[in-house]
């Protein structure tokens, strides 16, 4: 295996924690998928933007609160190396959940994400979510 199909393996493994962390609803285990001054932004979907760990951890601990069932499958993976510690790709994302109040959310996505090679390994470096489809924010309150 040649190094760059290991460092995509290692990318898109980063986004796929993401996801696990946040349904199996571990801020921390979905936290680790980024790197510290990562940016996380879903204002095109109806949620806010949030800069450095401290942010996304409180945005990710409060939907751990909030949601009672919730799901995300990313698939469609193409990633682009700039250089040997920078990379950029796209990925789509199906998420459907229902929160602890009965509200139900659904938002079909895409991805477009930079990643940096950290000591600990690649992680996400930023995350811009635009929507595929309309979708359905209302009463996901985070």
């Amino acid at each position: 295996m040649t190094t760059t199909t290991q460092d995509e393996l290692d990318i898109v493994r980063a986004t796929h924690t993401y996801a696990l962390g946040l349904d199996r609803f571990e801020p921390e285990l979905a936290l680790s998928a980024f790197a510290a001054d990562a940016v996380w932004d879903a204002t095109a979907v109806g949620l806010e933007r949030y800069e450095g760990h401290e942010q996304i951890r409180a945005f990710f601990e409060n939907d751990a609160k909030a949601v009672a069932r919730q799901f995300h499958i990313l698939t469609n993976h193409i990633v682009a190396f700039d250089d040997a510690d920078h990379a950029r790709g796209t990925n789509y994302v199906f998420s459907e959940g229902e929160t602890r109040t009965g509200a139900k959310f659904k938002a079909i996505a895409l991805n477009e994400d930079t990643y940096v090679r950290t000591p600990q390994g690649w992680r996400i470096a930023s995350r811009v979510i635009s929507p595929l489809t309309t979708p359905e924010m209302a009463g996901f309150e985070v």
